[in-house]
C-alpha cells in the first residue's frame, strides 16, 4: 500500500495534469419516468443492465426492488434507484422502461488501486492507513475519502496538531481504477496557552492550575505531553478538582463545563474550567451504624479518621469507608457493605455522616474470564486476582486485583467487568487487558560525589516471554567505579508465594583518585548470588540469599596505612544472608507515610576465607503533614539504623567487612570520612559498630511542580567504631556521636533523581573528614 517516498513523489507530480476537477461532486440519482403515452400496466417481462464492468448484472438486480414478475410502478423504480445507489458501487444509476423491459444504466464507482499519504510527519504513514477505511481494491467513494479525512485529522489532534489539514486527491488510472493520495500539512503544535478558571474565590487561579494535570505551555516542558490539549484529559482534569475541592471541605462543589478554545491563528489553545465552590463545611456529627449482629458500629468507628468540628475531608471519608469495609470481610462478613448518607446544612456549614453497615446480597463468581492477552500467560494475569472462582463477590478485592495488574506494567488498560451468570446470585468476572511492550532500553549520565562523572546503561525485559519474569542486565561506568550486574527474578518462583533469582555481578571501586579521598587503594568484587523469598502477607516479607565472591583490595599506594598494606591482595566470601522486612509505607516509590522495618542478618563461613556475623537494622516512619501544611509534599520523614559486626572462629576482620559510615549516610562529612582512622595517615579503617539517626523534612519549593523540585532540610546523627589498633600504630577510634545538619534540593528528572545537599557538621571528632556539599542520585528520600 505504502509506496517509498522517491516513487510516490514522482506521482504525486502528476497529479495537475491527471487528477479530474470535480470528481468529488455528488454523484447523479437519476430514475426516468414512464416514456409518455406508456400507463403503468403491465407486468415486467425482464430486466437489462448496462455499464456494468466489475459488477455482475444478477448481483445489481440483487439489490432492486422491482423485480421480473411485478406490475410496472414508478415508487418501485424509484426505490430501486435509491437501493442501488446506497450500495456504494455506483456512482451513476439510472432506469426507463423499454416496451415490457427495464434498462438499468450504471456507471461504477472506481477502485483503490493504492493509497498514499504526502507530505505527514507527526502521522506516520503505518499509523494513517491502518486508521483509514480506503483500502487496495476497495470502492472508492467521496463519503469514504471524506470520512477517512476525518479520521486522520483526528490523529493529529490525538497528537496535539489542531491546526494539521488534510487533502484528499485522486490519479485515475485505466480500467475504471484509481490512486487516492491524501496530501497533509501537519502545521505546528497545538499547546494550551492559556488555564482559566471561572467562579474560584477560595483558591487562586496558580492553586487551581497545580491541580489540573493539564499544563500551560512552557519551555521546560519539552519532554512532557501534558501542555498538548486533550478532550480525555480535560474530563480527568474535572475528576480532579472535584477530589481536590471534596478533600478541602466543599462537599457541594461542582464543575460545570470545561470549554477548549481555539486560537484565532490555530497555533494554541485557551481552556477554561467553570466551576461552583459552594460552601466549606465543618462535621457536625459522625456516627457507623451497623445492623450485622456481633458487629459493633462503636468499635468501627475508631476507623475513619475524621472528628467532629474538622473541616470534612473527602479523601479521609473514603480511606475510612475502605477500612470500615475491610475489618468487616477480615471478620468474616464476606458480603458486608458501607452505605453513607451524608446531610448537609448549608446555613450553619455543618455535615451530618452516618456510615450504615449492612450484610450486602449474596453473591458469588461463578467464573473469571481473561480477555485480551495475547503475549502474556493466563497464570501470570490470575495470580494477581485477589479473588478466585467460587468465592464471593467483594468490590474491595475487584479493586484491589486491579490495582495488582496495574502494578505489574505489562499492559496499557486493565479493566475488571462483571456480566451477569447463570443464576441471579452468579456473576461472571471478565478480566480485560491490553498488552504493551514490557522491554526497556535506559541510557543515561550524570554526575555524583561518591563516583564522578558516570555513565549508566540497561537492558531489561519485565515480562520475559510473557511469563512475569525480570531479566535485566544494567552497567555504571564512572570515573571512581565501575559496575556491571545481569540478573533474573522470578516473582512466583514454581507458581507458589516465592520470589526466586541470581546475579552475576563485578563491581570496582577506585577511590585512590578521589581528592582528599578516605580510601588511598582500590577495591574490586567479583561474584554471584542466588535469591530465595517468602511474602507471608501484603506488608511482611522475607528473603535468602547466598553469595559467593573474590574479592581484591589492591593499588594501594606507598605511604598508605600499615592496616590496609597488610590487606593487601585476594580474599573469598561465602555468605548466607536473610533480611526480614516489615513495610507498611502508602508508596514504595514516593512514600508519605508509614514504617518500613528491616533486619539483615550475615553469616560468613561456609567456605571462603572470611568468618563473621553480621547484623543490620533499620526502621523510617513517614509521617504526612498535609494537613498542617495544606500539601502532600510535606513529609517528616524518621529513621534510624545499626550495624554490628562480630568475627568468628578466630577469623580477624578485614577493611573489606567492615562498615563505613559518611557521605549520604551521614551528610556533612565525606565517603568513610567518619569512624576509625590511621593516626599516621589519616586513612579510613571502617569499624565494627555503627548506628545512624536522621530526621528529614521535605517541603514544596515556590516554583512549578513541573520543574520537579522539592526541597529538604536535615539533622543526621551517626558513630561507627571498633577497630582493633596495631602494636605500634595508633588510631583515632572515636565512638562519640557525630552531627551534621543542613538542606538540599531533589530535582526529579527524566534521567532520575538528583539530590543536591549542603551540610555543616555541628559535632565532630579528630580526623574526620568533611563535606559540605553533595551531588548524588537516588531515591527520593
Amino acid at each position: 500500500m505504502l509506496k517509498p517516498r522517491s516513487v510516490l513523489l514522482a506521482s504525486v507530480c502528476l497529479l495537475p495534469a491527471v487528477l479530474t476537477p470535480g470528481v468529488f461532486g455528488p454523484g447523479k440519482l437519476l430514475a426516468a419516468t414512464l416514456t409518455s403515452g406508456q400507463s403503468q400496466d403491465g407486468t415486467v417481462a425482464g430486466i437489462t443492465v448496462t455499464g456494468n464492468a466489475r459488477i455482475e448484472p444478477e448481483t445489481i438486480q440483487s439489490y432492486m426492488v422491482i423485480q421480473p414478475g411485478d406490475q410496472f410502478s414508478s415508487d418501485k423504480i424509484n426505490n430501486s434507484v435509491k437501493t442501488l445507489y446506497a450500495t456504494g458501487l455506483f456512482k451513476n444509476v439510472s432506469i426507463t422502461r423499454k416496451g415490457n423491459y427495464l434498462v438499468v444504466a450504471v456507471v461504477e464507482n472506481p477502485t483503490v488501486d493504492q493509497v498514499y499519504f504526502v507530505g505527514n510527519k507527526t502521522v506516520t504513514d503505518k499509523d494513517a492507513a491502518a486508521a483509514i477505511g480506503l483500502k487496495p481494491r476497495s470502492v472508492f467513494t467521496v463519503a469514504a475519502a471524506e470520512a477517512d479525512r476525518r479520521v486522520l485529522l483526528n490523529l493529529y489532534a490525538k497528537k496535539g496538531y489542531y491546526g494539521a489539514t488534510v487533502t484528499p486527491n485522486i490519479i485515475k488510472l485505466p480500467d475504471n481504477r484509481v490512486n487516492v493520495v491524501f496530501q497533509c500539512a501537519d502545521g505546528t503544535e497545538t499547546l494550551i496557552s492559556r488555564i482559566t478558571f471561572i467562579g474560584n474565590d477560595h483558591f487562586s487561579q496558580g492553586k487551581l492550575r497545580e491541580v489540573v494535570s493539564s499544563r500551560q505551555e512552557a519551555w521546560f516542558r519539552f519532554l512532557s505531553s501534558s501542555d498538548q490539549y486533550d478532550s480525555d484529559r480535560v474530563q480527568y482534569d474535572e475528576d480532579l478538582l472535584r477530589q481536590f475541592y471534596l478533600h478541602n471541605g466543599y462537599a457541594d462543589f461542582q464543575a460545570n463545563s470545561a470549554n477548549a478554545e481555539l486560537a484565532p491563528d490555530r497555533k494554541s489553545f485557551y481552556l477554561t474550567f467553570n466551576i461552583s465552590e459552594g460552601p466549606r463545611y465543618r462535621i457536625g456529627s459522625l456516627t457507623v451504624v451497623s445492623s450485622i449482629r456481633n458487629l459493633s458500629g462503636d468499635k468501627l468507628r475508631g476507623l475513619v479518621p475524621e472528628s467532629v468540628g474538622d473541616w470534612f475531608d473527602g479523601t479521609a471519608l473514603q480511606e475510612g469507608i475502605a477500612a470500615v469495609s475491610k475489618r468487616a470481610q477480615d471478620m468474616g462478613y464476606a458480603f458486608a457493605q458501607v452505605n453513607p448518607v451524608v446531610k448537609t446544612d448549608p446555613a450553619k456549614k455543618t455535615m451530618s455522616i452516618t456510615l450504615n453497615v449492612i450484610e450486602g446480597p449474596k453473591v458469588y463468581i461463578q467464573r473469571i474470564d481473561v480477555i485480551g492477552n495475547t503475549r502474556t500467560e493466563d497464570k501470570v494475569i490470575r495470580r494477581e486476582l485477589t479473588l478466585a472462582e467460587g468465592d464471593g463477590y467483594n468490590q474491595t478485592k475487584v479493586d484491589t486485583s486491579q490495582t495488582n495488574l496495574k502494578n505489574l506494567g505489562f499492559f496499557k488498560d486493565e479493566k475488571i467487568t462483571t456480566t451477569p451468570g447463570s443464576t441471579p446470585q452468579q456473576v461472571i468476572l471478565d478480566t480485560k487487558v491490553t498488552e504493551q511492550a514490557t522491554g526497556q532500553f535506559s541510557l543515561g549520565g550524570g554526575y555524583s560525589t561518591s563516583l564522578g562523572a558516570l555513565v549508566n546503561a540497561g537492558l531489561s525485559q519485565n515480562n520475559f516471554l510473557g511469563t512475569g519474569v525480570n531479566a535485566s542486565i544494567n552497567a555504571l561506568l564512572a570515573q571512581r567505579g565501575t559496575q556491571i550486574n545481569l540478573g533474573v527474578t522470578n516473582p512466583y518462583f514454581l507458581d507458589r508465594n516465592l520470589i526466586a533469582g541470581f546475579d552475576i555481578f563485578r563491581t570496582v571501586t577506585d577511590s585512590y583518585t578521589a581528592s582528599a579521598a578516605a580510601f588511598n587503594y582500590s577495591e574490586s568484587n567479583l561474584g554471584a548470588d542466588v535469591r530465595l523469598g517468602y511474602r507471608f502477607n501484603a506488608h511482611v516479607r522475607q528473603s535468602f540469599t547466598y553469595s559467593l565472591s573474590e574479592r581484591n583490595l589492591y593499588a594501594v599506594p606507598s605511604g598508605s596505612s600499615q592496616y590496609v598494606i597488610q590487606e593487601k591482595g585476594v580474599s573469598s566470601l561465602s555468605q548466607i544472608s536473610q533480611t526480614l522486612t516489615f513495610d507498611y509505607l502508602d508508596d514504595d516509590l514516593s512514600p508519605t507515610s508509614g514504617p518500613l522495618v528491616t533486619l539483615t542478618t550475615d553469616f560468613a563461613g561456609f567456605g571462603g576465607s572470611a568468618k563473621y556475623v553480621r547484623v543490620t537494622p533499620s526502621i523510617s516512619y513517614y509521617i504526612p503533614l498535609e494537613r498542617v501544611f495544606g500539601s502532600k509534599q510535606w513529609v517528616l520523614k524518621l529513621s534510624a539504623g545499626a550495624g554490628y559486626l562480630l568475627p568468628i572462629m578466630n577469623y580477624q576482620d578485614r577493611i573489606v567487612d567492615r562498615f563505613f559510615l559518611g557521605g549520604d549516610s551521614l551528610r556533612g562529612f565525606a565517603d568513610g570520612g567518619v569512624g576509625p582512622h590511621d593516626v599516621t595517615t589519616g586513612d579510613s579503617l571502617g569499624g565494627k559498630y555503627m548506628y545512624t539517626q536522621s530526621t528529614e523534612l521535605h517541603f514544596p519549593l515556590p516554583v512549578s511542580q513541573d520543574l520537579g523540585l522539592e526541597g529538604f532540610v536535615f539533622v543526621d546523627v551517626g558513630s561507627l567504631s571498633g577497630v582493633k589498633p596495631l602494636a605500634g600504630l595508633p588510631v583515632y577510634n572515636s565512638a562519640a556521636p557525630r552531627v551534621g545538619a543542613g538542606v538540599g534540593v531533589s530535582f526529579n528528572t527524566p534521567f532520575g533523581l538528583i539530590n543536591l545537599s549542603l551540610a555543616e557538621p555541628v559535632l565532630k571528632q579528630k580526623a574526620d573528614q568533611v563535606q559540605q556539599f553533595r551531588v548524588s542520585f537516588g531515591t527520593r528520600f
